[in-house]
């Protein structure tokens, strides 16, 4: 099926776990299964190697620093932005058709008529030659589609301007419904299915064509496009129907008692400044789901009120529930519609590492397994804790204990340390992008060079452009980064596609100088027939290949310093953040493939956070944060002492929260498989029979509900368990290839290498389990089955304990 099925948009679970700490401040630094160092090390600092010099003498990285930190730099360098009038409008992201809001539906317009054209090659395809490129036809088409929509998706979220907003929303729904138009057809896949039929076309096909082709196939598959027109229709008011129940159960999730109230004396413990807010008439009172809700399950005294206050945020309405289970009958009747025994084999069979749901079993079975010491080890730690505070034994664990005590411990773990964290003031967002940019050219050989931007090129006028810079094969993609807060712009931290790597062919360069639209009216002027092959976007040319450069946006919202002419300082878990958005970015770079179809992120779903949280732990390691950090005033080294302080305080209880994950990722699978399609299902009783089964920590009273909360229920469907993969993968690479960065393995061109050769560049046009396995060495991963999944949840050990 010809889909948006790669999005260009990848805003992953981490990131949005991380996004949603609130404006109150009232912030949990306690990491959910956080990739830095877990224990507290003895680490002779003397010996942690600092250097603050650019890593490639040749190429001063000082620039880049100062564009970031220094508000006059900037501004003296983004100087054609203030100058619009004075020069042409190039279009967003040098888009030519972006220049106004009617370009976009110029630009949907015209990549439409371009479509038609490739799918009427492509239905009359009939010799073998013709045959032999249909796979680079359809990708083309793929392409074009994901053109308009990619660049719209993000123009939808992130432009300032609701005239440009509103363009880009109708340009979006003017080419999605043409692919749902080509989707009611059955030609493009019978064409597809007879060039895989033939031998001979499918041995003419290199690894990357043949990936594709198979994907396309799958995609046509679960479309449907085959069934019997009633059981078509069926299958489309379904979708429907499940896309309307996820977006009412997710903008709907309310809990069944709306907000608590206690008088002042039962809520003692509580932060001071909350309960003065909060109070009325003797009484506190505050919403159930709110800030203060969390707050106090950690702080306050009282065992009662703790009780009252775990119960009302761990049962959902009863709407929430009736909604979700709605959802999961619907989805069970169109997997079955479908031809899959469940909507979770329907999910993992093509798109996931995993495959099937018994592989996701057995990975999340050994996971559990080799945890369960772990928390049994940190809840008798909340014992003794208890114990201390009660002055008498204690031999049970309640539910609503829990956050207490570990508050509690880690409160103990501060006060033996430094009390204010000044880690901030080694992280100027300056020092961390330079210090991206020395990491990548230790180990990939690409650097990040600052840009001038030309006038329209941006949507905001503190956006930052940086172009990627290969030693060997010159300028590779270009970054785009809109990094500070604005009211009108997603807090979420994500990383946009919004054009993937792609080789353009010769036959599509004759193809625009025959048709030569220059000088019509509406239409724009692009400097030759290659520049209008990518829209007037740049493309590369190497070894004789011209490729579309991947271009690429990354979107924060760290606090800027206006007015003050000072740096913004970013927290330790911002840093880490932005490392993580640099892990996807680096993968969109290093894996320019020749089919979109299969570029950068475009791979498995559970592999693609693999580059990302491996980030997490170079940002962790004292070898790389001695090439950038440093006091933003002073120059002075980050003493790492205070790093390791850190991160074992956050880390404390890590495995408990792993198998919160691994219980929720089970859940997942449960409600994903074939149970809902039974009479009598009841979600609460799988979610309770699970905890009891399978955790250590006191499970939910009856009662509670809290499944009803689980929104990403609706957007994960049935891959919940793929951030727990990634964050075991991730460990792996950082433990085997890496060294876990002893002896200054972090920056070993030879191990960055091994991992681009092997896994990063691929991006989804190989295996991922042969990628795996080659990255890794280890050959028992290679078939990539459920003993392979298994081998995969055994690699928890005691060495990531806090």
């Amino acid at each position: 099926m010809i889909k948006a099925v790669r999005s260009g948009l990848w805003t992953c679970s981490r990131c949005l776990r991380q996004s949603q700490a609130t404006r109150l401040q009232i912030r949990d630094q306690r990491r959910w299964l956080s990739s830095a160092p877990s224990a507290a090390p003895q680490v002779d600092t003397s010996h942690i190697p600092i250097d603050h010099s650019p890593t490639d003498l040749k190429h001063d990285d000082s620039l880049l620093r100062q564009i970031f930190d220094s508000p006059p730099t900037f501004k003296d360098f983004a100087k054609p932005f203030f100058k619009v009038m004075s020069r042409e409008n190039v279009g967003l992201f040098r888009n030519k058709y972006l220049t106004s809001p009617q370009g976009f539906l110029t630009f949907a317009d015209v990549t439409i008529r371009k479509a038609q054209k490739v799918v009427y090659k492509v239905l009359n395809t009939s010799t073998l030659e013709e045959y032999k490129g249909i796979v680079r036809d359809m990708d083309r088409l793929s392409d074009l589609l994901c053109r308009v929509l990619d660049v719209s998706d993000f123009v939808r979220v992130t432009h300032p301007d609701p005239k440009i907003q509103a363009a880009a929303s109708e340009a979006w729904s003017l080419v999605y419904q043409y692919m749902n138009q080509l989707n009611t057809e059955t030609g493009l896949s019978d064409q597809l299915g007879k060039a895989l039929a033939n031998p001979e076309v499918a041995n003419s096909w290199n690894e990357e064509e043949l990936t594709v082709a198979k994907l396309l196939q799958q995609d046509f598959m679960k479309s449907a496009i085959h069934l019997p027109k009633q059981s078509r229709d069926r299958f489309v008011d379904l979708s429907q129907h499940i896309s309307e129940l996820g977006a009412a159960f997710v903008e709907n999730m309310m809990p069944e008692q709306s907000y608590l109230e206690f008088p002042s004396s039962k809520v003692y413990g509580l932060d001071p400044q909350i309960a003065r807010s909060r109070s009325r008439g003797g009484q506190v009172r505050f919403l159930t789901l709110a800030p203060e809700a969390t707050v106090a399950l950690r702080t306050v005294h009282d065992e009662d009120t703790r009780k009252a206050i775990y119960y009302a945020t761990r049962t959902a309405s009863s709407r929430s529930i009736q909604i979700l289970e709605l959802m999961l009958k619907a989805r069970a009747e169109l997997a079955k519609l479908s031809g899959f025994e469940s909507y979770g084999q329907m999910a993992l069979h093509d798109k996931m590492m995993a495959k099937t749901p018994e592989s996701v079993h057995q990975f999340l079975l050994a996971l559990s397994k080799h945890n369960q010491p772990l928390v049994e080890e940190e809840v008798a730690a909340l014992l003794q804790e208890k114990s201390k505070k009660l002055q008498s034994t204690a031999t049970d664990l309640q539910p609503w204990d829990r956050e207490y005590y570990m508050a509690n411990i880690r409160l103990n773990m501060r006060s033996r340390r430094r009390s204010d964290d000044v880690l901030s003031s080694y992280f100027s967002l300056g020092t961390v992008m330079q210090g991206l940019s020395r990491l990548f050219t230790r180990l990939y050989g690409i650097r990040l060079v600052p840009r001038d931007t030309l006038p329209g090129e941006t949507w905001h006028s503190g956006v930052r452009r940086l172009d990627v810079v290969s030693d060997t094969d010159g300028h590779v993609a270009v970054l785009y980064c809109d990094l500070f807060f604005r009211p009108d712009k997603s807090p979420n931290p994500a990383h946009f596609t919004v054009r993937c790597s792609r080789e353009i062919s010769e036959a599509e360069i004759h193809e625009v100088a025959e048709r030569n639209e220059s000088g019509v009216e509406g239409l724009p002027q692009f400097e030759s027939p290659i520049d209008a092959a990518n829209d007037g976007m740049h493309v590369s040319q190497q070894s004789g290949a011209i490729k579309q450069l991947p271009t690429i946006a990354l979107v924060c919202d760290f606090e800027e310093n206006k007015g003050r002419d000072k740096p913004a300082l970013l927290d330790y878990y911002q840093m880490e953040t932005l490392f993580h958005e640099m892990g996807h970015a680096i993968h969109s770079v290093l894996a320019r493939t020749s089919l979109q179809n299969v570029a950068g992120t475009r791979c498995a779903t559970d592999l693609a956070e693999l580059p990302s949280t491996l980030m997490e732990h170079f940002c962790a390691d004292p070898s790389v944060l001695g090439l950038f950090a440093r006091h933003h005033v002073t120059d002075e080294p980050l003493p790492y002492e205070s790093v390791i302080d850190k991160l074992h305080i956050a880390r404390r209880f890590e495995a408990s929260d792993r198998e919160n994950q691994i219980i929720l990722a089970m859940l997942d699978q449960q409600y994903h498989s074939s149970l809902p399609n039974e009479e009598g299902f009841d979600s609460t009783n799988i979610y309770l029979d699970l905890q009891r089964k399978f955790g250590k920590l006191p499970p939910d009273p009856q009662g509670t509900r809290w499944q009803g909360f689980f929104g990403h229920l609706f957007g994960y469907g049935s891959t919940y368990y793929s951030y727990l993969f990634d964050q075991v993968l991730s460990k792996r690479v950082w433990d085997v290839v890496f060294s876990a960065g002893h002896n200054g393995a972090a920056l070993d061109r030879a191990n960055g290498e091994r991992l681009k050769e092997n896994l990063l560049k691929w991006g989804g046009s190989r295996d991922p389990w042969r990628c795996l396995s080659d990255t890794l060495q280890d050959a028992r991963l290679v078939n990539g089955d459920e003993k392979a999944m298994r081998l995969v949840g055994s690699w928890v050990n005691k060495d990531e304990r806090a």
